[in-house]
């Protein structure tokens, strides 16, 4: 048994340091400070993930940074580009040098920038909403290239009946488990207004159908 370590994103910190409408007019206003922020907040996440990942209690590692929302990405692709994927990369590299994968959470709509998420380098990716992306579809497009984590949409979940569950969790576990690379779970995390029933329907349809 291992421990899984997490943290929050690069990304979140600047944005809950200099404010979302903050940083929008920073940029204009002050690039060299955004810059200088985001190099200043990186130094330390990196420096936090490179000690955890070093420790052998430590199984894998989850870096937390929701980077859109239902319809494109919070900041331009442009400025992710130039301030957060060099860094996204780095920190990667700095857990990959113990030999330990990363798991990348984030929400939203990132097609715009996915080949620059996947150019990070990390081991998979968590959250999926069937609105934006499906996780079957993100399947098809990316499956061969990184693992996904979960995708049982958290609206369906909740809405839905315990047999709805259970099929829909048949229908994913048809659609994504072929050819490994996919672990059941919800689209994003187990919030406490998900119905127990139909989260431990799940979970016992996933263990009826077996690991791969």
């Amino acid at each position: 048994m291992k421990v899984i370590a997490n943290y929050s994103g690069i990304l979140e910190n600047v944005m809950w340091l200099l404010g979302f409408e903050g940083i929008g007019f920073l940029l204009y206003d002050d690039e060299p400070l955004v810059r200088d922020m985001f190099e200043a907040v990186a130094t330390r996440i990196i420096a936090y993930y490179d000690n955890v990942s070093s420790m052998d209690v430590v199984g894998a590692l989850v870096y937390g940074d929701d980077m859109g929302f239902k319809t494109q990405t919070m900041l331009s692709p442009g400025t992710f580009r130039k301030y957060l994927f060099p860094l996204q990369k780095k920190l990667v590299e700095a857990v990959h040098s113990h030999g330990k994968p990363i798991i990348l959470h984030s929400c939203g709509n990132l097609s715009a920038v996915m080949e620059d998420v996947i150019g990070c380098g990390w081991d998979a990716k968590h959250s999926f909403e069937d609105v934006i992306e499906p996780v079957w579809v993100a399947r098809e497009r990316y499956g061969h290239r990184l693992a996904l984590i979960g995708g049982f949409d958290v609206d369906k979940i909740c809405r839905m009946s315990e047999n709805e569950v259970r099929a829909h969790t048949r229908f994913l576990i048809e659609k994504c488990a072929p050819g490994g690379g996919w672990a059941m779970g919800t689209g994003n995390s187990v919030a406490s207004y998900v119905p127990v029933q139909n989260y431990l329907a799940m979970q016992e349809e996933g263990y009826l159908a077996g690991a791969y």
